[in-house]
């Protein structure tokens, strides 16, 4: 029976998983912390899960690895100095694994963190070549893992082993080898990750921007040189990783909770957490909310803006909509999701309450405000570097979302602020933020940036960049 690789991913956390089965026996590798769509495909194709592999301590999601040993008694394999505190076999490089017609030989490819590993398949049905390598956050399709998840070790160091890592391991294979990474593109452990699920080998040496380092003094430049901030939140998610996150079944379900004691939860510290559309909360919302709305990621961006540890409140569209917000925050490792608003926003209007509201620009409006000399708009772009690289609005001030909260000192409080992004999901939680922060005179841009530069190429505000 040939070897099966079934593909598993995850678009709000851009993460890949990987089911590998042969002959009734199948291995996991870098599953999601709600671990039942293996269990399910395992139970559909009559498999036994009896390996459990993680490529790396991941730092952007909470894995799965612990709960589904447990409940299938697969043993779970990582890099020799993990430092992980659940009962695991180590593996380096010369180690292998066995079943079916599978054969998967371990890799040390430190670089991104240094217990990583990548995993040849060799498919026994044919020994000529292998089949595909799984490179966890190696080597991404387009990119290379981020070199600065080490406690131990500074980021030029990391670099520099990814490096070798690369050119005297992982780019030995043949050209035809498939590559499988852990993530995608919109995961926070890479810069220019490609949409793509898959690669080879071959293409990546010709078309990934950190493989046409000339050298490595080269390579660790290009990788440490403008280096986007570490989320505070993956240092907390490696170490629950190292520990074994505890079971999904075990955190209880948020409780409904009516208007008064909403307000009451929020002078104790608790945070409104949003996750209606972007227009929906602009129309109107609860006072203090932050918005993330459940469309885009999530998860990620609550980790960023509310952290790990605060009491949060749910608002959303049904009950559906907050067991699933409650889900994707446990993925990354928040589990105090105490409460959701009965009833939504109707039940905060039946109860008397004031709403706040987030007024609208049209990127027509913004051009025709920023002619005015006197009263100009300050335009505040919220993309990342790279974004603004390609391309922005004249006069514009650029502070990444993922670092607004902490720059907010940078705006002039006394002008109104129009906040943008590419198209709206970040700029919309820019507000909130900035709503919290005390700004009054704020507005959301439309389409973002490119609705903007679809009326720059229309002719209608080329004069103003």
């Amino acid at each position: 029976m040939a070897v099966v690789v079934e593909h598993f991913f995850l678009g709000c956390l851009a993460h890949a998983s990987y089911l590998i089965s042969s002959e009734g026996i199948a291995a996991v590798i870098d599953p999601q912390r709600d671990v039942d769509i293996y269990l399910d495909r395992a139970r559909e194709n009559n498999l036994k899960i009896e390996h459990i592999i993680e490529t790396h301590l991941h730092a952007d999601f909470v894995s799965g690895h612990h709960e589904l040993a447990e409940r299938t008694g697969a043993r779970i394999y990582l890099g020799n100095g993990s430092g992980a505190t659940f009962p695991h076999m180590p593996t380096k490089d010369g180690d292998f694994l066995q079943f079916g017609q599978c054969r998967f030989d371990f890799l040390s490819t430190p670089g991104h963190t240094v217990e990583s590993i990548s995993i040849v398949l060799t498919d026994l049905g044919d020994t000529s070549r292998p089949r595909a390598i799984f490179t966890g956050d190696t080597l991404f399709v387009g990119d290379v893992g981020r070199p600065d998840l080490s406690g131990t070790h500074g980021p030029q160091e990391l670099a520099a082993m990814l490096y070798h890592t690369l050119h005297d391991k992982v780019l030995k294979f043949p050209e035809d080898t498939e590559v499988f990474p852990a993530h995608g593109a919109g995961s926070l452990c890479g810069r220019q990750m490609s949409s793509e699920r898959s690669s080879t080998i071959g293409k990546e040496k010709r078309t990934n921007y950190a493989l046409q380092a000339r050298s490595c003094e080269e390579f660790v430049r290009l990788l440490t040189d403008d280096l986007p901030p570490l989320p505070s939140y993956f240092i907390r998610d490696v170490e629950l990783n190292r520990q074994g996150a505890a079971a999904l079944d075990g955190i209880p379900p948020p409780k409904p909770v009516r208007a008064a004691e909403v307000s009451r939860l929020q002078s104790q510290g608790a945070v409104v957490v949003d996750t209606r559309p972007t227009m929906q909360f602009a129309v109107g919302h609860v006072p203090g909310s932050v918005h993330i709305a459940l469309s885009g990621q999530y998860a990620s961006w609550a980790a960023r803006v509310v952290g790990l540890d605060k009491r949060i409140i749910l608002v959303g569209e049904d009950l559906d909509h907050v067991r699933e917000s409650q889900m994707r925050l446990a993925r990354v490792g928040i589990e105090s999701v105490d409460a959701y608003l009965d009833d939504g926003i109707r039940g905060w209007i039946a109860a008397g309450r004031d709403l706040n509201y987030i007024p609208q620009i049209t990127v027509q409006e913004l051009a025709e405000l920023l002619l005015n000399q006197r009263e100009r708009p300050t335009v505040l772009d919220v993309r990342e570097s790279g974004e603004v690289a390609l391309g922005a609005i004249d006069n514009s001030v650029r502070i990444p979302l993922g670092q607004l909260q902490t720059r907010t000192s940078e705006l002039d409080r006394d002008k109104l602020v129009v906040i943008h992004c590419k198209s709206g999901y970040r700029s919309s939680i820019a507000t909130s933020i900035l709503r919290r922060a005390g700004f009054r005179d704020i507005a959301n841009l439309t389409g973002g940036y490119d609705a903007w530069k679809a009326l720059s190429a229309a002719g209608y505000a080329g004069s103003i960049g």
